[in-house]
Parts: structure tokens; sequence; C-alpha cells
């Protein structure tokens, strides 16, 4: 059974509690609405024409067939989009960048990976559009298919875009190259501190392309109006920047397109980039109907975002009582097809758990003919805390030193500074740390053969960004709660807790709901565990404006100067008269004779974000005959600041513990060397099951964040992180094997047992 601990410093009445969720009802009985069933009168249904080459040129295509098939209403293609008919003078330094946007959505001139749009198709069923879309012929050329980093890299690798050039500190290469961009940061001397140590240790690792397993795929039902007003509805972790990015490509106004968020069957970060809401735009524009587009399970493997793959070199020294005295780390991640792989977040993870006096990380975003990466649960962290936490591991083997005391002398703390730059706050690592030292887990031995113990740290930096909240007091005393925040992790319980506990009512008298893009203000993307911190701040901030016109609306009533009353615990009262006081609910009741309703409101970019930090301790055994790992046990300790709903922060240490446990054992993108991918399904692409996984244990650690009334620090991305590390340290431990390639499946470790004639 689950043991599940909360280390708590501070208790509040609602804020910290377990209570129902809002939207449990409605999901449980089926009535929740996704984006597939979503059906607008008029309803025709879209079909996009993939690629079947990695990497070609479009010489040309010809779809008057698709478009005189009977049932077909309407074809698009790249030359429907207005980057078709703009020049490289009118849009001057912009040109580049809305071509790759563009022909991310729809291949021009030519095609970069297996599965790259070339057209798209609206009829009046899906089986009408599926053969129409058949009937679209498309002559390529065929190029040579770059599908690894490294490869890339070179001088001599076939150029994906012949007008990219590498950016190296505000600098452009001369030569096109597929690297993107050069990041380098630097901090103290590395060569005195290489100098310094008694063992240096350099390794070099591998990571396959890994998907984020959402059960729902991507879609979009799209309608543009007679009237010009374009309204959408998709499955999205961010309404407002689909909005933005669809009225890019399109080259129309914002405040003419409405996005409609839908429930979100899982996303996990690989929903915030747009894919089908343009091309269903501009075929219901066509037409003159709404046209819902869903991607198939191939679709989505082969042309959505999935987390990059990677090339990484780690150096690191350590003095002989463990003191790490200098790290070097090189990270190069895939991009995919088009700039924007997540390596600029691992160079600031990847060093960030420890304090260090001389660091270097440096980063290459490189382009491959693969489906552009997307964000996955703390994007770009995993692979380096893979990298850096197997070296550490491999030191402190070499100095016979415990890993855990290890990590706590060398743990980051108030006041360090990261090799990139920032100063860390108020954080919570060596908490975790001794949380792990005294659980039950560590103070039990591994026993019997071939079983071994990892231990792994990990990091995210979280974000605040913007968030809008509005909140009205209805006459009854309850609160309608809008917010620009979808919901995927919990977040209507959480922010409504926190409006609950900052209002002084009860939880049960907070409905909140989730709104579309014409309905609230500006609200960044439910993802980087930004939203019950940032949304959370919003939703405190509009409810301190409601406590204020509450105030005002008993004064009035009272007949006395607004600083003569004061509202606490959900009762207005006076001051100095005690017989003067009403509950929230008593006031509520009087708003509609006295003035009217209440709306509180607040639109918030805040800063005081605190970082997350996680360490986790796995046992595992590992079969000599088949090379398959099994999990024995596994503990997840995480610092939350202040866990505002404790049963979904559990929830989520354990979703990222069991992914990362697929990261590591069984997820991979497989490609054939011409850039197709071979195993585009869950029959084929190996996710963990219930079978595969014990029961986790968490431990919720509260360092409470500064940033933050009630502490509270984002807590979605930090449980993928370590989980690779600690597996692989565990399987060094159980067979004497240092895994440097992920996935560590049966085959990898059979074939490194044979090797070192384990087996």
């Amino acid at each position: 059974m689950t043991s599940n601990q909360v280390l708590s410093e501070v208790e509040y009445r609602v804020v910290g509690k377990r209570p129902v969720r809002p939207d449990g009802v409605d999901k449980v009985t089926g009535r929740a609405q996704y984006g597939a069933d979503v059906y607008p009168a008029g309803l025709l249904h879209g079909k996009v024409l993939r690629s079947p080459h990695a990497h070609a040129k479009v010489v040309s295509i010809d779809t008057s067939q698709a478009e005189a098939y009977p049932g077909v209403t309407a074809v698009v293609t790249a030359a429907d989009f207005p980057f078709a008919s703009m020049s490289r003078e009118e849009l001057g330094g912009g040109y580049q960048r809305l071509k790759f946007a563009t022909d991310l959505i729809m291949a021009s001139d030519k095609v970069l990976f297996k599965g790259h749009p070339v057209a798209a198709v609206a009829a009046v069923n899906p089986h009408v559009a599926e053969e129409a879309v058949r009937l679209i012929r498309v002559e390529y050329q065929q190029l040579p298919a770059v599908i690894n980093v490294q490869a890339a890299m070179e001088e001599k690798s076939e150029l994906i875009h012949d007008d990219l050039y590498t950016s190296y500190l505000g600098e452009n290469s001369e030569k096109p190259s597929n690297v993107a961009a050069h990041l380098y940061f630097d901090k103290g001397d590395i060569e005195q501190g290489f100098g310094e140590a008694d063992v240096v240790v350099e390794r070099e690792f591998h990571t396959e392309m890994v998907h984020q397993g959402y059960i729902e795929p991507q879609n979009s039902t799209a309608f543009w109006n007679t009237d010009g007003h374009l309204t959408i509805w998709c499955s999205t972790q961010g309404s407002f920047m689909i909005r933005n990015a669809v009225a890019d490509v399109l080259q129309f106004p914002i405040s003419k397109i409405k996005v409609v968020p839908t429930e979100i069957g899982g996303g996990f970060g690989g929903k915030i980039s747009t894919y089908l809401e343009a091309p269903a735009a501009l075929l219901s524009r066509k037409c003159g109907q709404p046209v819902k587009m869903v991607m198939t399970r191939t679709e989505v493997f082969e042309a959505s975002g999935p987390a990059p793959g990677s090339w990484m070199k780690v150096k690191m020294g350590a003095a002989k009582d463990g003191l790490i005295t200098a790290a070097h780390v090189t990270l190069a991640y895939e991009a995919g097809a088009y700039p924007g792989s997540p390596v600029m977040a691992g160079t600031s993870c990847a060093l960030s758990c420890y304090d260090l006096q001389n660091g270097r990380v440096e980063g290459y975003d490189v382009l491959v003919n693969k489906p552009k990466t997307s964000a996955y649960r703390a994007p770009g962290s995993p692979q380096a805390a893979f990298a850096v936490e197997s070296v550490l591991d491999e030191i402190c083997e070499k100095l016979a030193l415990d890993p855990l005391e290890v990590r706590i002398k060398n743990a980051a703390k108030e006041g360090t500074r990261r090799v990139e730059g920032p100063v860390a706050r108020k954080i919570g690592l060596i908490e975790c740390l001794d949380a792990a030292k005294s659980h039950d887990h560590l103070k039990k031995p591994v026993q019997g053969k071939n079983r071994g113990r990892g231990i792994a740290c990990g990091f995210w930096m979280n974000r605040g960004f913007q968030s809008s909240v509005t909140m009205t007091v209805q006459y009854d005393g309850t609160i309608s709660l809008l917010m620009g925040s979808v919901d995927i992790g919990g977040t209507r319980a959480s922010i409504a807790q926190q409006t609950a506990e900052t209002l002084g009512i009860a939880y049960e008298d907070v409905h909140p709901t989730v709104v579309d893009t014409d309905s609230i203000g500006f609200t960044f993307v439910t993802g980087g565990s930004r939203t019950s911190f940032a949304t959370g701040l919003a939703a405190i901030g509009a409810a301190e404006d409601v406590k204020e016109q509450m105030v005002k609306r008993a004064a009035q009533i009272w007949d006395t100067p607004a600083e003569n009353v004061e509202y606490a615990d959900g009762v207005i009262r006076h001051r100095s008269d005690p017989e003067l006081q009403m509950s929230f609910q008593a006031l509520a009741k009087q708003l509609g004779s006295t003035g009217g309703g209440i709306t509180g409101r607040n639109n918030i970019d805040p800063s005081g974000e605190g970082n997350g930090y996680a360490v986790h301790i796995v046992d595992v055994e590992v079969d000599q005959e088949t090379g398959k790992v099994d999990i024995l046990r596994y503990t997840a300790v995480q610092d939350a600041g202040k866990a505002v709903h404790p049963s979904y922060v559990e929830g989520q240490m354990q979703g990222g513990v069991v992914q990362g446990i697929g990261w590591a054992l069984n997820e991979e993108y497989f490609f054939n060397d011409q850039g197709q991918m071979m195993n585009s399904s869950f029959l084929d692409y190996r996710m963990p099951t219930s079978l595969d996984l014990p029961m986790i244990d968490t431990v919720i650690v509260e360092v409470a964040n500064p940033g933050h009334p009630y502490g509270v620090k984002g807590v979605g991305e930090v449980p993928i992180v370590p989980p690779m590390a600690a597996i692989s340290n565990a399987i060094h431990q159980a067979t004497g094997l240092r895994m440097a390639s992920l996935p560590m499946s049966p085959g990898k470790i059979l074939e490194a047992l044979w090797e070192n004639g384990k087996s």
C-alpha cells in the first residue's frame, strides 16, 4: 500500500485540505465535453495529407481529383496561407519566423519529417475526407534524411534549411548550419577546479525522442462565420497561445478570434503548440461551415511534438571528501525540423541542484528530420539530470562515499548562484535530502541477488507569467470564479481553495469555471508548474478586491466610513461596535438592494515563483537472463512549498515517476535510416502499465515560498526529472553496469551483460 507523508510547516483552514474536485462528477459520468465532443450545426470533417518522406522537395501538388470527389467541400494547401503571397521584403526580419511557423502547419517548398502536412480536405464525413486525401497527387524529390543529432552538427551534414545560421553570443555563423543556437554559461574557473579534484569522471550519454503519452489525440473544430469572426474549439493547455499562433499564421486580428478550451484528456506540455487549428479555420472559411479535425494515434506520434532526443557529455571532478570542484556539461538536443528544443531549460537545470564554485554548461539546439519537439514536463531537465546524476553516482562509487551524503554536502541552498546566473531564494533541497535520509526506504538495506538501489535529485525553475481571474459575488453568498487557465491537474480545485481561504468562506461556495478568450484577460499556458502559483495569486488578488468592496458595502449599510469596518475570516464587522457584524452570506443577500452585485478582478504577471526540487529513491531487480528490470520500491520526496491539495500533489508526483519509469526502461521513438518512425502506435510504443509499476511512496516537504501568501510552489514538473538517473544508478548497483543510453531496455541491458561477461 502506498505510504504518503506531508511534512507541513503551516496549517490553513482550506488550503492544504483534500476537498472533492469540482469537475469530478461530470468526468466520471461522461458528461464532460472534450474536443472531439464538439458538434456545432452543419459540422464537416477534415483530414490531412501527410508526407511519406522525412526530407524531400515538394515539386508539385495536384488537388483536382480530391476537389471533384463527391462530398468534398474544400481543399487547402500551403498556397492558401497568407505567407504564400507575402514577400521577403514585405516581411523583413520576420520572414524566416513566419515561414517556419506556417510551414510547420502546412509544408510549402519542402517536407521535413514523415507526417509533415502538405494538404487538408473537408468533407461531409471522415470517410469521404480520407478517400479524398488519397486522391491528392504530390510529386516529391527525395533528399537525404538527417536523423542523428551528432551527425546533424557536422559541417558536411545535409542542410535542413539553407538559410539557418547558428546564433552564438549574439552573433550568427557565416555558413548555414543545422545548429540553430549555441548556448554558453560559465562560473568560476573550471580548469582550476579540475586541477583540485582527486577524481575526475567524463562520460557521454544518449537519449531518444519520447512521447508525452496523453490519451486524447489533438483535435480542433473551427467555424469562420460570415461576419468575419473565427471561433475555435480545441483541446489545449493554453487557449490564448492558440489564439495568438493562429492569428500569426493567418495574419488575422486576435480580436476576431475566439478560442474555446474544452476539457483536456492529458497534455504534459504536448498540447501547447498548434497543429490543426489553422487548417480547420481555412477549410471552414472556404466552405462556410464548421470543420472538425482529429488526429489518429499514428498522426499524434509522427506529427505532433515529442520530447527531444539528445547527446550529452558530462565531465565532473571532486575532492576526496566528496566536494564537487568542477563540472562541465555539454547538451545537444534535437529540435526536430524547426528551431526550438528545450536546450535552454536543460542548461539552466543541469547543475542547479548543486552549489558549485566552478561550472560550465554548453547547449546546442540541433535540427533533424523529425517532428518539431514540444514541451514534456520539465522540458530539457530530465535528460540533463540523467547525465549529471549518473556521473555524480560514479564519483561517489570511486570515492567510496555515500551518494546521499555527497548530495547533502554539495546541495544548493538559499544564496547559491546557479552557473547561468540566478541566485536561489528560499529553497527546499536540503530539507528533501534530510527527509529522504530519515525515510524508512533508506533505513532498510537492499536484499536479494541482482538487486540495487539508486538515488537522484531533480530541479525545475518554476515560472510566473500572466494570469487573469474574475469573481462575482452571487446574492446567495457563493462565488462564480472565472479563469483563463485550462485545468489539467486539478487547478480548478487549487484556485478555488485559495479563493475560499482568502475570503474565509467554504470551499463548496466557490464555483470555478474555465472560460474562453473573449471572457477573461490574457492568461499564459497551463504548464511550467505555474498555474496554482500564478493563477492562484490572481485569484487571491481578485478575492482581496471583493473583500474591499464588501467592506465598503457594509460601511454604506451602517452609515459609517469604510475605515471603521474590517473583514476577517468571512465576517464583516464594525471595528468599535461589536453588535454590527455580518457574515459574508448575510451581506451578499443585501447587495441587490444596496447598489447591485460585486465583481472582483485581477490581472497579474508575478515574480516570486519558488524553484522546485525533488529527491527520488528506487530499488530494482534485474533479470540476468532477459535483461528485464523490475521496479521493487519507489519513494519520491519533493518540496511543494505548500501542498494546496495534497492528493493532487501526490498524484502529480506519482504520475511523473510513472512517466520517468517509462522513459528510463522502455519508451523511445524508433526511426529507420530513412527517418520513418517504426513504432507509431501504443501497441509498439511501449508505455508502462499498472503491471510494470510498484506502489509509489510520496513525501511532501513544505518549505514555504516567500513569494506567495500561502507558500505555494509549482509541483508538476519536478517529479519526472530524477527517475531515469535514479533507475540507472540502481541498475548499476544491481549489475555493475553503467548504462549511458536511454531507454535501458531489456535488449540493451542483456547486450551489456553479455559484453561484460555477466550473463
